[in-house]
């Protein structure tokens, strides 16, 4: 939520005086001076100031402080930087006292502490003054400030930043201005979209946010944008700006509202900056560069009412003011020092005495920077057209991703067409939590199944992406409970219900948005049109009518059972939302909201004594000795002599005195366990549960809903945490003589997946669903193959899952979900104790009556209770999540209701999800959908791995290891990585633990590699098996294999030419003129597109990946486009054409290919290539996918013996590399082949041999030619021996030299290696990884010299 304090000041001021500590940081301020407000047409003298150059370092002071208060608040701010504007009106907001005089850096200053940066001076003033919560209310409205702050940052990073330019005495380049106008532009067509819905940036009232954004555009408005622009395209921009103009404290410094004054057609830069700031309120103000001494004091004075501290204040200042002015002296010697130093440099470069400097090589290129421009400039939802935008020179993906997705959402291009007659392909969205942002993980997901929608839909399919997010009962309830006890100390029921759950609707509408940015920056071609919410009013209903239906079925019922109990989130979940630790003996763990660590892995024991003393005591053990409190019987086994007397017989309880009986159960105990004697507790045990059902026993409870020790405790135990009361009942045996000690007892132990709690077992009444009939049918479904399970290997666990399914609690003790349709029936004149409560052990189950809505309710209460007078009240309760979700593929489509959605897109064709969610939502989905729409509700499953990071480990925000998307597509640095960390959850040790695994990680941040190389990585990455170790180094390379692709096209455009025409016929093996490399390359793309395409049917997203990877990097660049140069650059006509039509087909195709993978770099390339007249598509996301033609295309005789030529190509640079062959030499090479195919495919690329092998000539030789003397030599295989020419290009004498003092050098440090190893006592006093170490580098350094002496013996045959 940006910076958090909380101002404490006192009447007088003095030491209390000073804000709490900042609970953020705080974002640094512009590094570039933004543009000047305009002339304020105030009552004030007016002085003109002179532009700023680069080397000036003045600065301006704003003191301010609450009137009367003898406390200042200092604010020192950079001349004609908006941050003092803002500063000036915020303090007017809020009735404090401001003040101008010289100082020297950007801090605010109030006692001892210090907040340093414009924004923070600038939010510090606006929660210090009495309009704080109107302005900036970071004490009493988290989201509302965090939503603020976003303004400020905006203003701040995007507006001040870019506007540097456009600011008076601006030298920046053109291409600079275009780029900034280009950034502006976009920014203040965002700004007029979102002032088209509101008032005021946050709603109706002015706030911090406006300040900020209306000190940002005050000179660009008035000065700087021609008024034609204004009028037209910022229409509500200049209605909100002249609206907050005409408030007294915008007014008091910007002056009357008035148009701009640029009646031109184009931006205009100010000739001057002519901005003051007069102060409001009491209190002088000087407009000097310098403070008199007489207004120093007169500022003292005014603000202390102690005459003694007053004089000491002004002292102070005066000192400081000399100070400063002796600064400010020094810094103008040293500036005119280096102007005159720099003019001297220039004319000596004029006279031509020094060359100028060239440009640094990491400044950005000229051309690359309008391309960015021009990119940025292209309005919302309109076509990026090649002919306006240039083509950069480098590949950039804030260039590329630019204007792209929100034209294909214009244009509608991922909405399918009604009625089609395509083969229909759909998949929803497993639906991303509305808690918080998409991770890697997410990423993961939804780039594969994009990939999969974009083929699909060039494959002629009608294809639809269903969106929706998921209202996440458990998660959104805990986010929104926290805020609230964090900013305003309440609880829920302070609020009450729906008070409660309009909170959570506003939480929802402020956050939930995020991801669906998200999902478009990850370029998801999703049908938004169709955007669902769990929550919405359609799949409401969908709920309400399953829970009916399956209640009249009996598959829904009411019981009271054992339930897993999260005392933490005080709510029942379900088996498989407990995770299980496996303890091998006493460990010590944290429970959150206990006291200290609790012991588990033990089994402590204990004796009842009998009710008749003469029989003693029988002895008893448990790992929960705190459950001891509803005991209510001990079993043994009824074979077992050593219980044969006591069978029936009482024993007494030591702390309540009840009687628990004897009993005999051969089911439940294990003779040979321990004693042999169980301790019975039915309301706390699964086992003991059964137990009393079988023999009748009393189920007593003994912990509240928090986990605190209830009445059966009594006063010694009552209102214990339970694990407190584990010690204290220990400690109370002991007391007794009733503890016989603790033993180490390996144990799972369950835990809430949310909250990390210790799982309760609790008797609670609760709505059950009966899943055995149901997973049947998903059984039967997988085996038929109507549901198939990708990857195969999952369908075990999928059989032995439903194999053992246990009936699914589906009541969860929360108030934001679906609330359950069912209505409890109290009886006219009933007490409460006749009528039971709901949700209570006096519940009675038969006043449940299922409705829809409460008037079907009360006619089925009328049948049920004839007669009778009645009042229904609904089930506090909600279903859980998952019961929603299990209904989302035909929800989703308007089910129940028979809606043309639903009869044309359902069942849908895939689900692709994780491997962790398959029992969670998948099984459900399928047991659902069969049930109540009679149909499987998809063809397949596919589940993908698991995200970890590179060193397997489990994302984790405890880690540092949980990665934003975003943060990989647009870059970080380590900094701001860190930053992530703070504000969350998480505590201050492991914020430290985790930014030092990012920095471990990360040392230098996260490098910019755009949307397009993390899809193809994560997509690419799918063939590990279960789980992905995610190495962002393999992310970056794709970034440099898209400039190599963008290099490639960059090229092809360069010799395709201005006036090429793209043919109109499909070249193949039989296209006329074809030149042996074309018919390779033809043929090398066909086998890509088919291994794309069978492995794309499969699945096998690494095959896919391989095969197009593979044809661009190694087909296409590598050979290809090399060996078409001496083509284009020769004479021969008709193979320039047929070489030209070739390219372009394999550069066609190739995007084409790639495009479901990389949607944006392709779309891009593509929009660029010129096109066949026939050509329909618009896009190339809807232009047709590559099918391959293999009889047409496919040439494996030319494919065999282009293979041949590689290995001759391979060959030649080894034996070049071994000769130290500079890349420049261009040698002879000379192959000898032996046999007919050898002989032909050597002759047949021998011209490519040599372009790729940097030869001058490839002479292809028969077995009975020798090779001229003075040749390297080196065997490829039986046929074929390639001799490479070094006389010319290599002195071997001088290489002998060299090689002989490597070889002398190296043998040294054998030598040295060898002594050591042969030491007294090496191998057990050095360690053993140490003479690890040593065995390799004596092994590395022998294999050394046994290279270059073979090296020396090469170069002695050509002397």
């Amino acid at each position: 939520a940006g910076l958090e304090f909380r101002p404490r000041r006192s009447s007088m001021g003095g030491k209390d005086s000073k804000p709490a500590e900042a609970a953020g940081s705080v974002p640094a301020a512009p590094t570039r001076a933004p543009p000047a407000a305009p002339t304020p047409a105030v009552p004030k003298t007016e002085a003109k100031q002179a532009a700023p150059t680069p080397e000036a370092d003045e600065k301006t002071t704003v003191v301010a402080g609450p009137i009367g208060d003898a406390s200042s608040l200092h604010v020192v701010v950079p001349s004609n930087d908006p941050a003092a504007l803002k500063c000036l009106i915020a303090a007017s907001f809020g009735g404090v006292a401001v003040y101008q005089v010289s100082g020297a850096k950007f801090t605010v200053t109030i006692a001892k502490d210090t907040v340093v940066g414009a924004n923070g001076a600038l939010r510090y003033v606006a929660a210090a003054g009495a309009a704080s919560a109107a302005l900036y209310p970071v004490a009493t409205n988290a989201p509302a400030a965090a939503q603020i702050d976003s303004w400020v940052e905006f203003a701040a990073s995007t507006l001040d930043v870019h506007a540097t330019n456009w600011a008076p005495g601006s030298d920046a380049s053109d291409a600079a201005n275009i780029s900034a106008k280009a950034q502006l532009s976009a920014a203040l067509s965002d700004l007029d979209a979102h002032l088209s819905k509101s008032p005021r940036l946050c709603g109706k009232a002015t706030t911090l946010a406006d300040i900020a954004v209306v000190s940002s555009i005050a000179g660009l408005m008035t000065q700087v944008l021609p008024q034609s622009f204004v009028a037209k395209d910022l229409a509500n921009v200049s209605r909100y700006y002249s609206e907050c103009a005409k408030e007294k404290h915008f007014s008091s410094f910007l002056g009357a509202a008035r148009d701009s004054q640029n009646t031109g057609s184009d931006w205009a830069i100010p000739k001057d900056n002519v901005q003051t700031f007069p102060a409001p309120g009491p209190g002088p103000v000087t407009e000097s560069t310098e403070a008199s001494t007489d207004t120093l004091a007169e500022q003292a004075s005014s603000l202390s009412l102690d005459p003694e501290a007053a004089e000491k204040a002004a002292a102070k200042k005066l000192k400081k003011a000399a100070e400063s002015a002796a600064k400010i002296a020094k810094l103008e010697a040293k500036k005119a020092k280096l102007v005159e130093q720099e003019a001297a440099k220039i004319a000596k470069e004029k006279s031509g005495d020094v060359k100028p400097k060239k440009k640094k090589s990491d400044e950005p290129d000229a051309e690359d920077v309008a391309a960015l421009a021009a990119a940025r400039a292209v309005k919302k939802g309109t076509y990026k057209d090649p002919r306006i935008v240039p083509m950069a020179k480098s590949y950039d993906p804030k260039n590329v991703e630019q204007a792209w997705y929100e034209w294909w959402e214009e244009e509608g291009f991922f909405k399918p067409e009604m009625g089609s007659t395509k083969p229909k392909f759909v998949i929803v969205i497993p639906p991303p939590n509305i808690t918080g942002a998409l991770h890697i993980g997410h990423a993961l997901t939804n780039s594969i199944q994009d990939t999969i929608v974009r083929w699909r839909r060039m494959c002629g399919y009608e294809a639809l992406w269903v969106p929706g997010t998921d209202h996440a009962g458990i998660a959104t309830q805990s986010v929104v409970e926290k805020q609230l006890m964090r900013e305003e100390g309440l609880t829920r029921h302070d609020l009450g219900r729906e008070k409660f759950l309009e909170r959570v609707f506003e939480w929802k509408e402020a956050y939930g948005g995020k991801i669906f940015n998200q999902l478009r920056r990850l370029g998801s071609s999703l049908d938004w049109s169709r955007e669902r919410f769990t929550m919405d009013d359609m799949l409401s209903k969908a709920v309400k009518e399953a829970f009916v239906r399956m209640h009249a079925e009996g598959l829904v019922y009411r019981d009271n059972r054992l339930v897993n109990w999260c005392c933490r989130l005080k709510t029942a979940i379900s088996d498989i939302e407990v995770d299980h630790v496996d303890l091998t003996g006493c460990t010590e763990l944290a429970v959150p909201g206990q006291d200290g660590k609790v012991e588990f892995g033990a089994i402590w024991s204990f004796a009842y004594k009998f009710e008749d003393e003469a029989l003693g005591e029988i002895v008893v053990a448990t790992t929960r000795p705190e459950t001891m409190l509803g005991d209510t019987a001990v079993a043994v086994h009824p074979d077992d002599p050593r219980y044969t007397h006591v069978h029936g017989k009482l024993l007494i309880h030591p702390f309540n005195g009840r009687k628990i009986p004897v009993i005999c159960d051969a089911e439940l105990v294990d003779m040979s366990f321990g004693t042999g004697a169980v301790k019975i507790t039915p309301a706390h045990d699964p086992n003991d549960f059964a137990t009393g059902k079988r023999h009748d026993l009393e189920f007593v409870n003994m912990l509240t809903e928090d986990g605190l020790v209830n009445d059966e405790g009594g006063d010694r135990f009552k209102g214990m945490k339970r694990f407190t009361a584990r010690k204290a009942v220990i400690e109370a045996l002991e007391a007794l003589n009733l503890y016989h000690g603790k033993k180490d007892n390996p144990m799972r132990l369950g835990l809430c997946s949310r909250s990390k709690d210790v799982i309760e077992p609790m008797l609670k009444p609760q709505w059950w669903v009966d899943c055995a009939s149901m997973a049947k049918d998903a059984m039967a479904a997988a085996k038929s193959k109507e549901l198939e399970i990708i990857p195969a290997f999952m369908e075990p666990t999928w059989f032995r899952w439903l194999e053992n399914i246990r009936d699914w609690c589906v009541s969860r003790q929360l108030w934001w979900g679906h609330r359950i349709p069912a209505f409890y029936v109290k009886l006219e004149g009933e007490t409460d104790d006749e009528s039971g409560m709901a949700g209570g052990s006096s519940e009675k189950m038969d006043r449940w009556v299922i409705g829809r809505e409460l008037d079907e309710a009360q006619i089925v209460a009328e049948k049920k209770f004839p007669g009778q007078k009645f009042t229904l009240k609904q089930d506090e309760d909600v279903l859980d999540t998952w019961f929603s979700s299990g209904l989302f593929p035909f929800s989703v489509f308007g089910w129940p209701d028979a809606t043309p959605d639903l009869a044309e897109f359902y069942p849908t064709a895939l689900l692709e999800t994780g491997h962790d969610i398959m029992f969670f939502w998948v099984a459900r989905m399928v047991m659902m959908g069969m049930k109540l729409t009679g149909k499987v509700p998809f063809k397949q499953v596919y589940l993908h791995a698991m995200v970890r990071d590179a060193h397997g480990r489990k994302m984790s925000k405890s880690l540092g290891n949980v990665i934003d998307p975003l943060n990989v597509i647009e870059g970080i640095s380590l900094v701001d990585l860190n930053k992530t960390l703070e504000g969350g959850n998480l505590d201050d040790s492991e914020v430290k633990k985790a930014q030092r695994g990012q920095a471990r990680d990360y040392p230098d941040g996260i490098p910019e590699c755009g949307t397009d190389a993390m899809r193809f990585a994560l997509v690419a990455y799918t063939a590990q098996g279960r789980d992905i170790n995610l190495d962002v180094l393999r992310v970056v390379g794709y970034r440099h294999w898209c400039n190599k692709m963008w290099n490639a096209v960059r090229f092809a455009m360069m010799n395709l030419g201005d006036g090429y025409a793209a043919p109109e016929m499909a070249m193949t093996q039989v296209s006329p003129d074809l030149t042996a490399a074309s018919k390779w390359a033809l043929s090398r793309l066909d086998k890509a597109v088919a291994m794309v395409n069978d492995s794309m049917e499969t699945y096998d997203f690494n095959g896919s990946t391989t095969g197009v990877y593979h044809f661009w990097q190694y087909d296409l660049c590598d050979v290809f486009i090399e060996l078409m140069k001496p083509v284009v650059q020769g004479n021969d006509e008709v193979a320039k054409k047929s070489t030209r039509d070739v390219l372009w087909t394999l550069l066609d195709a190739g995007l084409r290919l790639l495009h479901p993978f990389m949607p944006f770099v392709t779309e891009e390339l593509w929009q660029r290539l010129p096109r066949r007249q026939a050509e329909t598509a618009r896009s190339i996301m809807i232009a047709e996918y590559p099918v391959s033609t293999p009889d047409t295309r496919v040439d494996e005789v030319v494919e065999t013996r282009m293979a041949s030529a590689m290995d001759v190509v391979k060959a030649v640079r080894a034996l070049r590399a071994s000769y130290n062959l500079p890349p420049k030499a261009k040698p002879e090479v000379f192959v000898v082949a032996r046999g007919d195919e050898a002989v032909a495919a050597m002759s047949l690329f021998a011209d490519a041999i040599a372009t790729l092998a940097s030869a001058s000539v490839c002479a292809v030789l028969s077995p009975d030619d020798a090779a001229p003397a003075g040749c390297g030599v080196t065997i490829v295989d039986e046929s074929t021996t390639v001799y490479v020419m070094l006389k010319g290009s290599v002195e071997p004498s001088v290489e002998i030299a060299k090689l002989e003092k490597k070889v002398v050098a190296t043998k040294k440090q054998i030598a040295e290696l060898a002594q050591k190893m042969a030491m007294d006592g090496y191998e057990d006093k050095v360690p053993e990884s140490v003479r690890n170490d040593n065995a390799e580098k004596k092994e590395k350094f022998e294999a050394e010299v046994a290279v270059s002496e073979s090296a020396v013996e090469e170069f002695k045959k050509l002397l």
